[in-house]
């Protein structure tokens, strides 16, 4: 099967990618994208422009959207993926806006947290405008970026965003800090408000065991999820194919991304940089009629 023509996730400047949203646009049609989300991480703030880009370009629709960050019980930081929201919606920026809120907060009480355990760092002020969140991959850049850490780093072998968040960002490490607000359901709910589906990203990103992956698809489809990204760049064929086989007998929807955040980035580069592993994806509405 040849590489898949959409792309439904992508982050902007407007969120923890590299690119403004029209540049993200731009990269995608280049990349033989023809169906493009643009998910900023709580935010909505670069869709207008995304959605402009694709007009002036042709070629590549953008499908409104956004990436929530959401709590399930121990699992601190599951996304749910919005598609097809009305992205002006009141309610939703309303949500969004407490959402990111929640953000700050956390991020303020990590950044103290990395404070206290000796290294140091400063936020840009443009990015701690409370329009634009802010998360452990700029907290981790603000690491890097003070030079007063650089004896340090260097001596942990510490040279990038990931390898920071690895040691001081994720649950067990010092500067890690859980954030409060929504929940699974919550972020379903608001989705389904603002007239948008409602799926699962990278399930594998952040749970390990098949029969979790399984249990958890089965309760979140009865929190009236709508599907669950089961192409996804790390995910392997044997994992693809569980979570592909689990939609299909719910009902689900699947999608795939190839997560798209940046050319520099380590790890999410690449537009279409994906698999099927010969699975038919079910894009449902979110593929254009």
């Amino acid at each position: 099967m040849a590489a898949p023509t959409f792309d439904l996730q992508s982050h902007s400047l407007a969120s923890d990618g590299a690119l403004a949203p029209a540049l993200v646009v731009s990269a995608a049609k280049d990349a033989g994208v023809e169906l493009l989300a643009l998910t900023d991480h709580d935010t909505v703030a670069g869709v207008d422009e995304a959605l402009a880009a694709a007009s002036a370009l042709g070629g590549i629709t953008v499908v409104p959207a956004a990436e929530i960050s959401a709590l399930d019980g121990d699992h601190e930081d599951l996304h749910v993926c919005a598609y097809g929201i009305d992205h002006l919606d009141t309610g939703l920026n309303l949500a969004l806006e407490r959402w990111r809120l929640d953000r700050h907060a956390r991020a303020d009480r990590m950044m103290q947290a990395l404070r206290e355990n000796g290294l140091q760092l400063a936020i840009p002020q443009a990015q701690q405008q409370q329009d634009k969140p802010i998360g452990r991959p700029h907290i981790a850049q603000a690491v890097l970026d003070h030079p007063a850490n650089a004896e340090r780093l260097t001596r942990e072998g510490l040279t990038d965003v990931g390898q920071v968040i690895e040691a001081y960002l994720i649950p067990g490490r010092p500067g890690y800090r859980r954030r409060t607000t929504p929940t699974v359901a919550e972020a379903i709910d608001t989705i389904h408000h603002a007239g948008g589906l409602a799926v699962w990203a990278h399930p594998f990103w952040d749970l390990d065991d098949d029969q979790e992956v399984r249990e958890t698809l089965r309760r979140f489809q009865a929190l009236g999820l709508d599907g669950v990204e089961a192409f996804y760049i790390t995910h392997s064929a044997e994992q693809t194919l569980l979570v592909a086989e689990t939609a299909d007998e719910l009902g689900l929807l699947t999608t795939g991304s190839a997560d798209f955040h940046g050319p520099e980035h380590r790890l999410f580069h690449r537009f279409r940089a994906f698999d099927l592993h010969g699975i038919e994806p079910r894009l449902g509405p979110i593929a254009p009629g």
